[in-house]
């Protein structure tokens, strides 16, 4: 069997494959079109390592596992991964999943970067075997309060299930609305229907309501409700957690799920590398890429020159945090000691508060910068 002739500059990789650990939502209740595009920036990443020559001469390769939102499942995975011989993990999307597959990775001594998920208490205890690309939660979420702040918002309506993370954020926005002069007011989605949310929300006088709930449902259910009350004309709603990043939101909701607000972490213009790796992405995706699949992308990039560094040593990977100099898709990546985060972190990629705009759906609006 022939072998095509390699690119201009690229050199030929052999020998055994170094394995990187991917984990990745790719089945329900996971946000499946979020693990879509964190694969597909892997993916890419990994590809283009490996027509520049590969890891000292030898192929790049994801081991992948479907975490499907659950952080057993996670756990496991990481189990798995670590008896296959993996140099590092990488990947997952969903806090709750990157915090079990964290603490196991830790436990294990097996190098993590963790591509997405934001929740700050990553881990329990400081540890020198995980690192994070994505902002910490109370970062972005404090970007998020400042915005609303700064558009009139200080009365602020959260409806939220129930689950570390949600909490997290309501524990964030209420001390940093409380810090000046607001206040949150929470509605209990273990009683409350869509219907009710809308009496809720009027008697809680709020100017805006804050979707801290997962996607599909119950948030189109919501969106749905408050848009066509009458009595809510006035109300914006905000979805500080990213849900109207992905088509799958502008499918479900059409004109519904146009202007509401949320963060995502791309600067407001990319440089020469974010643009290609867009215009690459855009064609393994067919639509758009989401700030998730820069994440991706930008994941193996870091964890390529690490390994070529200093090879596929677990422990060398993960004394190497600290002297990681990185270009990235969206800036260059360096990880530090953040206080009250006990993984290296990036500090801290861009962050942008944007909108759907009504009149052209599948065009972001940047509201606010930080």
């Amino acid at each position: 069997m022939s072998t095509p002739p390699s690119p201009p500059g690229a050199e030929r990789t052999e020998g055994p494959a170094v394995q990187i650990g991917a984990l990745v939502p790719l089945t329900r209740p996971g946000w499946v079109e979020a693990g879509q595009h964190l694969l597909a920036g892997l993916e890419l990443a990994v590809h283009e390592v490996n027509e520049a020559g590969g890891v000292t001469g030898r192929p790049l390769e994801l081991v992948v596992r479907d975490t499907a939102a659950d952080p057993r499942k996670a756990a496991a995975a990481v189990d798995e991964l670590a008896r296959l011989g993996v140099a590092a993990l990488a990947g997952e999307y969903h806090s709750v999943v990157a915090r079990a597959a964290a603490a196991r990775a830790d436990a294990l001594g097996l190098p993590f970067l963790c591509s997405s998920a934001v929740l700050d208490a990553l881990t329990e205890q400081p540890t020198e075997w995980v690192a994070r690309l994505a902002p910490a939660q109370s970062h972005g979420w404090r970007i998020y309060t400042d915005f609303l702040l700064g558009a009139g918002h200080s009365r602020i309506a959260v409806a939220a299930e129930s689950s570390v993370y949600w909490a997290s954020g309501t524990r964030i926005l209420r001390d940093h609305l409380a810090s000046r002069g607001g206040a949150v007011i929470e509605l209990d989605l273990r009683t409350l229907t869509p219907a009710a949310v809308c009496d809720e929300l009027l008697d809680s006088r709020a100017t805006a309501l804050l979707l801290l709930v997962g996607h599909p449902e119950p948030a189109v259910s919501i969106v749905k409700a408050v848009r066509h009350d009458r009595r809510l004309a006035g109300i914006m709603i905000g979805a500080p957690a990213g849900q109207p990043e992905f088509a799958e939101w502008a499918a479900s909701l059409g004109d519904d799920g146009a202007e509401i607000p949320f963060l995502r972490y791309l600067p407001e213009r990319l440089g020469p590398l974010g643009a290609r790796i867009e215009t690459a992405l855009r064609r393994r995706l067919g639509e758009a890429p989401s700030f998730v699949a820069f994440e991706g992308y930008d994941t193996v990039t870091v964890l390529a020159q690490v390994l070529r560094s200093h090879g596929a040593d677990q422990a060398r990977t993960a004394g190497s945090w600290p002297r990681v100099a990185v270009e990235g898709t969206r800036g260059q990546i360096r990880f530090s000691r953040t206080p009250g985060i006990g993984v290296w972190q990036w500090a801290w990629p861009p962050v942008q508060v944007v909108d759907r705009d009504p009149a052209e759906p599948d065009r972001f609006r940047i509201l606010h910068t930080g």
